[in-house]
């Protein structure tokens, strides 16, 4: 039944393309549009590309590349989505364009079909507010890149039906994804679960405490973390990461646990943004040095545990509002950035009392409320529990 249902996606840059490519690996027909003529041209080619390269490593054959590409039509027209199941919109990240953009989808979709934003921290509710039919709009939440990444997060509205919501649950999990369902609040489980991974690692540099190198060599090699807190920012980008972290400050209404960092800030507006233009925390520049780190195991240690501990709060803080269920909380950490282990796990493992203690110093040493441990981890030390 679901391979019958026709996927429209909206924009065709990377987030976009992966969808669609996504969807017409699973068999189903794909209206890919995108208003940009260039930006259409762009993402078939590099589809044709990213299908030889599969073909090229034997993962599917040369038939299979053919049919996937011949299952999308690439259009720079909206009304080509009239006869789709759902669309899902991957465009620009600010709400009047979205809204805007879901306003004039509704007037050409037929009744039944599912509207989805691909936003990563933008209210669904005020984007589904857009639409007469408000209760029919979803965010489905993809991660970069998209066709690798396993994690799609499910956001309904306070609007959205439970039709509406088990409908595209079902579709996105029989795309082999693994889905995991979150309230509608800012930054969903994993943009708002990792902002200390950033905020705490650029704390530590910030005191004095050690240099970027240093911080990332303790967090992969002795945290067991894909990539350190500064590579990984330099990856996404100094620009996007700042102003995601803005963004969700901002939205907790100023709750000192999101505050960003100066630091990251002159990065941002010094234009060293990372990777993409050469220079963020690290020089990605031909012939450049990688700093070396100071690999001191009792100050790596320190590094780890701080940041790990914040990362814990903000787990625990998330399963006592009811963001997500534990499973789907440690899950989304594990298979939407590579975490070693589910955050939730990793505290009954440390030890409740452990985490708490070491919390409850940094909230005494700073008073800052941005340490305040979550009540559900009082609780829990209290009442001699565990998460598990």
């Amino acid at each position: 039944m679901n391979k019958e249902i026709k996927v429209g996606v909206l924009g065709a840059g990377s987030m976009g393309s992966g969808i669609a490519q996504i969807a017409a690996t699973q068999e189903h027909q794909v209206v890919l549009v995108d208003l940009n003529d260039d930006a259409l041209a762009k993402a078939e080619a590099s589809l044709k590309k990213i299908l030889a390269r599969l073909v090229e490593k034997e993962k599917i054959n040369e038939a299979t590349s053919k049919s996937i590409i011949g299952r999308i039509k690439f259009s720079n027209n909206v009304n080509d989505f009239n006869d789709c199941g759902i669309v899902i919109e991957a465009i620009i990240e600010k709400l009047e364009v979205k809204q805007q953009v879901f306003t004039q989808l509704e007037k050409i979709v037929n009744d039944d079909c599912i509207l989805a934003s691909n936003t990563s921290s933008l209210s669904i509710a005020s984007i589904a507010s857009a639409c007469e039919k408000s209760d029919r709009v979803i965010g489905i939440h993809f991660f970069n890149p998209a066709p690798l990444m396993p994690l799609v997060e499910i956001i309904p509205a306070v609007q959205t039906t439970e039709e509406t919501k088990n409908t595209a649950r079902a579709l996105i999990d029989s795309w082999k994804k693994v889905t995991v369902l979150t309230k509608d609040t800012p930054g969903f489980i994993v943009n708002r679960v990792a902002r200390p991974f950033y905020g705490e690692a650029l704390k530590i540099y910030e005191e004095g405490i050690a240099d970027f190198a240093t911080i990332d060599w303790a967090m992969k090699e002795l945290g067991g973390f894909r990539m350190g807190p500064f590579t990984l920012m330099d990856y996404i980008g100094n620009d996007v990461n700042y102003t995601v972290t803005e963004t969700v400050f901002g939205a907790f209404y100023y709750d000192p646990r999101y505050r960003p960092s100066f630091t990251q800030k002159r990065h941002k507006e010094a234009g060293w943004f990372g990777r993409k233009n050469g220079r963020g925390f690290f020089d990605y520049s031909e012939g450049a040095e990688k700093p070396e780190p100071n690999k001191d195991e009792q100050l790596g240690a320190e590094i780890v545990n701080r940041i790990v501990v914040m990362l814990i709060n903000e787990a625990a803080d998330a399963l006592f509002l009811n963001i997500a269920t534990r499973e789907d909380i440690d899950l989304a950490m594990t298979k939407g950035v590579n975490y070693p282990c589910g955050l939730l796990e990793w505290a009954d493992e440390i030890g409740l009392e452990e985490v708490l203690l070491r919390l409850e110093f940094l909230h005494a040493e700073f008073g800052d409320d941005r340490y305040r441990p979550s009540v559900l981890l009082r609780r829990l030390v209290r009442d001699n529990k565990t998460f598990y």
